[in-house]
């Protein structure tokens, strides 16, 4: 899909730090995370949230209040004229929802708020009444749990994909285990300088509570992935060749940008603009999930007439070595050349904001080494995955 007029103004994409599983966010709602951060950062950017002319939710994980998403969300920011959609693609949200404001804006929507927040901790068990169950016992799921542990088409785990994946393609332990270190480094490049690379993007939380407040000012959860360490560990499965340290972890969340035309995004900010060039999107086959952002990135290079050499920054959703194994292998480029200031492999993964905070990091990443073109991709359930182009310019 390729779009002819539609960016972020520089410096108008942002991202939480990121929360352990169970951790400081576990008792928050990812709603009231979102009223939170996506508040501070308007006020930040001096941007009056009636400015917009719509709104995109993403969400994966239900949360108390979320029937009435977006709405409520942006009366609760201060614009009760502000309406829009609620989208939910797993990992591939951040995508969907950048999706869904590039096509409001072409058809005239002009100022677009995009804001994605999950809380994989403390997700919610559902019942389904089900009366011809045994003594008409419930159905009962959770909402997350059941969905890291199996796809209900595919029975297969996650994991499971990985370990495929890296059987058919030969992929060793010794690979990944490099490519985990790799990301390790470069994570802590983002933390030099007093965390000078996140502090371009991130919107410390704070939540002011009938008692205290919660605060999370930098990534939760974050375990060193030095290489003579991992390379100890047992592998996640008897037979596999993935440690837990080279999977992500679950965690929580949120991200934003607002999407526009160049010419509104131009008059928001001096230093230049991030238009967004194309996206694209793939399923491979079953159980082949670390596969997929191969052929979506190649559906979005496609959609902008780019090639990979044309590009000058690539990041990733990996929530598995191997998907950064693999894709180095198929497309040609150096690991390396990818995640220059680390990613979801290190600081974990939300599920829906992740992709947006991966894109804010590639924004920054092109603004430091001058502008230029910029790919994400990443995988989602399904055996699906996403990805989109970018340019960072000043025109």
């Amino acid at each position: 899909m390729k779009y002819e007029d539609v960016a972020i103004p520089l410096g108008h994409a942002w991202s939480s730090p990121f929360a352990k599983w169970q951790g400081t966010l576990a008792e928050t709602s990812s709603l009231d995370l979102a009223v939170a951060v996506t508040g501070r950062a308007l006020a930040e950017r001096d941007l009056d949230p009636s400015w917009f002319d719509g709104i995109v939710l993403g969400t994966t994980v239900p949360q108390p209040d979320l029937f009435y998403g977006a709405p409520t969300l942006a009366a609760r920011l201060g614009a009760t004229g502000l309406t829009g959609p609620m989208v939910s693609q797993a990992c591939a949200t951040s995508v969907a929802a950048l999706q869904a404001a590039a096509g409001a804006v072409a058809a005239g929507a002009a100022r677009q708020l995009v804001v994605v927040a999950d809380r994989t901790s403390n997700g919610p068990t559902v019942i389904y009444p089900s009366s011809r169950g045994q003594g008409g016992a419930p159905v009962v799921t959770h909402w997350v749990l059941d969905a890291f542990a199996q796809d209900p088409w595919a029975g297969q785990a996650m994991l499971a994909t990985a370990e495929a994946v890296a059987a058919e393609s030969g992929i060793t332990r010794e690979e990944l285990d490099d490519l985990t270190a790799l990301r390790w480094e470069q994570y802590r490049a983002a933390l030099a300088d007093d965390r000078a690379f996140q502090r371009r993007y991130q919107v410390p939380v704070e939540i002011k509570r009938r008692k205290g407040s919660v605060v999370l000012d930098a990534d939760e959860g974050v375990r060193s992935k030095e290489r003579t360490a991992i390379g100890q560990l047992p592998p996640a499965a008897s037979d596999g060749v993935h440690t837990f340290a080279a999977q992500t972890h679950p965690a929580d969340g949120c991200a934003g940008a607002v999407v526009t035309t160049r010419e509104e995004a131009r008059s928001r900010s001096e230093s230049g603009i991030a238009r967004i060039l194309s996206s694209g999107v793939a399923r491979v086959r079953k159980s082949r999930m670390p596969e997929a952002p191969v052929p979506a990135a190649r559906a979005a290079l496609a959609a902008a007439g780019l090639d990979f050499t044309d590009l000058h920054a690539i990041t990733t959703h990996n929530p598995f070595a191997v998907n950064d194994v693999y894709f180095c292998r198929e497309t040609g480029v150096k690991p390396a050349d990818m995640n220059a200031y680390g990613c979801s492999l290190v600081f974990g993964h939300p599920q829906g904001p992740t992709g947006l905070r991966s894109i804010t990091e590639l924004i920054e990443t092109l603004r430091l080494r001058g502008g230029g073109l910029g790919l994400f991709t990443g995988c989602a359930a399904g055996d699906t995955a996403a990805a989109m182009v970018l340019e960072v310019t000043d025109r």
